[in-house]
């Protein structure tokens, strides 16, 4: 069976989601990626080189597709920012693991930086709204608070009936307890 597809590349990052959404990054290899997509096994290795290669594209990905789901939203409040950034993990399982587990990836990769960088630029704009100013410590704390929520939404340990909605009210305890202080 050949695969035949206008952007293998984009095609192989979208299995390559779905095989780790289906038996986790461990299991991922390049070979079984290779046949999941119906390619010759030399064809993820031509795209992106190694493993390493290949998550960091996805891990790249995945922090563009954060970086625009934080911009694009007309509030540029933390809470809003930080909903949206609990709503791309859920949407995006497969990309939110790899995006932060730098021993995978190439991490000195200059699109991988970038993305990162425009991540936490998105991110940073609702601390500032927030803080009336640039604030690094509390930028980081408000990162850590709803990067923690939907890690533990994810993983099954918080099971909430609504998790954006969760995801907001705790945000906003973050916000509510910024007020006064800095």
């Amino acid at each position: 069976m050949t695969y035949h597809h206008g952007d293998l590349r984009r095609a192989l990052l979208a299995q390559t989601a779905s095989a780790i959404a289906e038996d986790g990054v461990a299991k991922l290899s390049m070979r079984a990626l290779a046949k999941r997509a119906g390619v010759s096994n030399a064809a993820p290795t031509y795209h992106f080189g190694d493993k390493a290669g290949l998550l960091t594209a996805l891990a790249a990905e995945g922090f563009e597709l954060l970086a625009e789901a934080m911009s694009r939203i007309d509030d540029s409040g933390l809470v809003a920012r930080g909903v949206a950034y609990v709503e791309f993990a859920l949407a995006c399982p497969s990309h939110f693991t790899v995006m932060f587990q730098p021993r995978l990836l190439h991490d000195d990769d200059p699109e991988l930086v970038a993305a990162r960088q425009r991540a936490w630029a998105a991110l940073s704009v609702g601390v500032a709204v927030t803080r009336s100013g640039p604030d690094a410590d509390f930028g980081v704390a408000a990162w850590s608070l709803v990067h923690g929520y939907a890690t533990l939404v994810l993983s099954g340990a918080v099971e909430p009936e609504d998790a954006l909605s969760q995801a907001r009210a705790v945000a906003a305890h973050l916000v509510a307890g910024s007020e006064g202080s800095g």
